[in-house]
């Protein structure tokens, strides 16, 4: 029964064939891509609707996002925007879970997603029956589960977390005596483990991008630049964790790449990320970590395919006939709110909320 928690590893190989079969958008020229900001921009103000992009997407729709008035960040400040906001429709570009926190913290607004079979593997390696089995045979463990889950996974959840509160709130867990279960990656459960002591059963997920960083290689672009930093997010392997000058969550990487006194970043992460920390640094170099190589090949190479699915035609296409709308059902939205809640209050009374990134 146990073995459940496995579950992800049985389901690895349907994963990766989805994640390479995911759709991507098609070409446009330059005078097609002007026609689309054109539409886009003109049913954003037609709808009271705001463009809300995770870091991860194309470069060009994270300006998009930025020149309309809308952001660009993690998963969960893209929820917190949404509600700060006033407009009455939320356009999510990033993948499924995001559109459904979205939905779960704003449930009186219409919330949009350019393609809804933009999925996560760590969402998609967390099958909410075999997640809740599993936990019903472990009464007496908190449930902690990282954001990247879907809506009835976090129904389940005591706590939900992200990369840069999860250390600190499963700290807390620890000094209560509590012993948990975490969800669904297992290197950044690894990883809180060993910066906590917390007694944690790990789900065995991983994400598709970060699990095919390489240490072996990563070592040897090091050694070819001996004064570049490593900038390493903790969904990556333990070995290139080891590696990393800092380890952090899309944000705090983002704030290292500005701060660094270095002139080069390696950087284990999506490269989605990029665009961001060019803004942040734009003097800088950004070296995108090994995926592949002598002890192994890449099938994502450091960009998320379900990220990718979005694109201008079919975010104009959302908007203009009301396509991928998220709906999330209430009695699970009522539950997913309370691991959400739990997690903002704590974070907010340990001054955390405004790192509290994925």
């Amino acid at each position: 029964m146990d073995s459940a928690h496995q579950t992800p590893l049985q389901l690895e190989a349907q994963i990766r064939s989805l994640a390479e079969h995911a759709t991507r958008p098609p070409f446009l020229d330059a005078e097609r891509r002007q026609e689309l900001h054109a539409r886009i921009r003109r049913l954003l103000a037609e709808q009271d609707a705001v463009i809300v992009a995770h870091y991860y997407v194309d470069g060009e729709l994270q300006q998009l996002a930025e020149d309309t008035g809308g952001c660009v960040a993690d998963s969960l400040e893209m929820a917190s925007f949404g509600n700060r906001h006033s407009a009455k429709t939320l356009v999510v570009v990033g993948v499924r879970f995001m559109g459904e926190t979205a939905k779960i913290l704003n449930p009186e607004k219409r919330v949009l997603m350019p393609d809804l079979q933009a999925e996560c593997s760590l969402d998609l390696g967390c099958p909410a029956d075999a997640f809740i089995d599993y936990c019903d045979q472990h009464p007496d463990r908190k449930v902690v589960v990282y954001a990247n889950t879907s809506a009835a996974v976090k129904a389940r959840a005591d706590w939900m977390v992200t990369s840069s509160n999860a250390v600190a709130i499963v700290e807390h867990l620890h000094r209560e005596g509590e012993k948990i279960i975490w969800a669904p990656d297992r290197h950044l459960g690894h990883y809180v483990k060993q910066h906590t002591g917390a007694d944690m059963i790990l789900w065995q997920g991983s994400c598709v991008v970060h699990d095919e960083f390489r240490a072996t290689e990563l070592k040897q672009l090091m050694d070819q630049h001996p004064d570049a930093e490593v900038l390493v997010h903790p969904e990556a392997p333990e070995a290139v964790v080891a590696l990393a000058d800092v380890v952090g969550s899309t944000r705090r990487m983002v704030e290292a790449a500005r701060d660094s006194l270095s002139d080069t970043l390696i950087v284990a992460t999506d490269y989605g990320l990029f665009h961001k920390m060019k803004q942040a640094a734009p003097n800088k170099t950004f070296l995108v970590a090994p995926t592949g190589g002598t002890s192994g090949t890449c099938s994502m190479c450091a960009h998320c395919p379900w990220m990718a699915m979005n694109g201008l035609d079919n975010l104009a296409a959302a908007l203009e006939h009301g396509t991928g709308e998220v709906h999330v059902d209430e009695d699970i939205r009522r539950r997913a709110l309370i691991p959400i809640q739990r997690m903002l209050d704590f974070s907010r009374s340990h001054d955390l909320v405004g790192a509290a990134t994925a």
